[in-house]
């Protein structure tokens, strides 16, 4: 693997991993296919223009000719799919939008895999298809059980992945990851939601009574795993990435509130979101075989995306102040609250 497409590569992950592989390996080439759409960022890939061994194409997975074009123009021997449409919440607004991107477009990079006989294809998935998981945890076996517009598009790619890996013999792996948080992560999703709206002095809109339970992990240790797998993981084969250890929403919040020295008043209980799922677990022995293992505690992980906030405002104070994410932000949220 020398020459690799990483799709989604401006978004939050994408990008993380994009300067995880500059950094770690000199003899890598990266191209970037991202249709930067409201997610999309060029400012995630910032200070990379004139690196000889990154180029950023701008370009839709679904768009079967723009996909071929890059393969050929590029000479690429590597797929990492990271687009996707990613937030359960706008899924359960716009679900047509994900089944676009996250079923049809994950169809067009494996054809283009098959046309080209790239060496792997690694497709970014999440611990959300195997749905609510309330009791123990789940391994790469457990049935699918998707509850939202959004899992049910991911689990959708990643059985196209299988069937294409089965019936193709494209050399096709799988993560799913638990919750990521860290740098570059857009600010509708909750943790940089929260970061960002304390740092103002605005409520917080915490779901229900917060005991939902999530495994956080910061992104950098997920590109470390996905990487792993890249490199040793089996094709055909699936492997979960998280911690191993979960946290309720509530205490995700209060930790947040007072790493900035904010007072607990600020969470505002909002109604529920409908299915929303209390509880994800993963048990990642599978990709600990391989030899990885998440570097960083909750509380680390968190302190350190907090801090990254607080220092680069000027990378989400113009995301938020733009008139795309108060449009979301108000049909979100309005008229939600739960009063004492």
């Amino acid at each position: 693997m020398r020459n690799l497409l990483i799709t989604g590569g401006a978004g939050f992950i994408g990008s993380n991993f994009v300067h995880l592989v500059l950094e770690e390996y000199p003899d890598y080439r990266v191209v970037v296919l991202d249709k930067l759409t409201y997610a999309g960022n060029l400012d995630n890939l910032k200070g990379l223009d004139g690196n000889p061994r990154y180029a950023f194409v701008r370009g839709d997975i679904c768009d079967a000719g723009a996909v071929e074009r890059v393969m050929q123009d590029h000479e690429i021997d590597t797929i990492v799919n990271f687009a996707a449409e990613s937030h359960v919440d706008r899924s359960l607004m716009e679900p047509g939008a994900f089944i676009q991107t996250d079923v049809f477009g994950t169809y067009v990079l494996l054809e283009a895999a098959k046309k080209f006989q790239v060496e792997r294809y690694h497709q970014v998935s999440t611990d959300e298809v195997y749905g609510e998981v309330l009791e123990n945890r789940s391994t790469e076996e457990d049935r699918l059980h998707t509850r939202s517009p959004y899992s049910a598009s991911k689990a959708g790619g990643d059985l196209m992945c299988l069937a294409y890996h089965t019936s193709f013999d494209v050399p096709v792996t799988i993560t799913r990851g638990s919750n990521n948080i860290g740098p570059y992560q857009y600010p509708e999703k909750v943790v940089p939601l929260f970061i960002t709206n304390a740092i103002d002095d605005i409520r917080l809109p915490l779901y229900g009574d917060g005991s939902q339970m999530r495994d956080y992990q910061y992104v950098r240790d997920h590109c470390e795993g996905i990487d792993t797998v890249l490199r040793r993981g089996r094709p055909g084969e699936l492997y979960n990435l998280g911690t191993g250890v979960e946290t309720r929403n509530l205490h995700m919040a209060r930790l947040i509130l007072k790493l900035l020295g904010k007072p607990e008043s600020l969470v505002q209980p909002v109604a529920d979101r409908p299915g929303h799922d209390r509880r994800y677990a993963l048990d990642c022995s599978k990709v600990q075989a391989l030899g990885w293992r998440s570097r960083h505690s909750f509380e680390e992980a968190l302190e350190k995306t907090v801090r990254w906030y607080v220092d680069h405002e000027w990378w989400w104070r113009k995301i938020k102040s733009g008139a795309h994410y108060q449009e979301y932000y108000t049909r979100q949220y309005n008229g939600r609250e739960i009063q004492p």
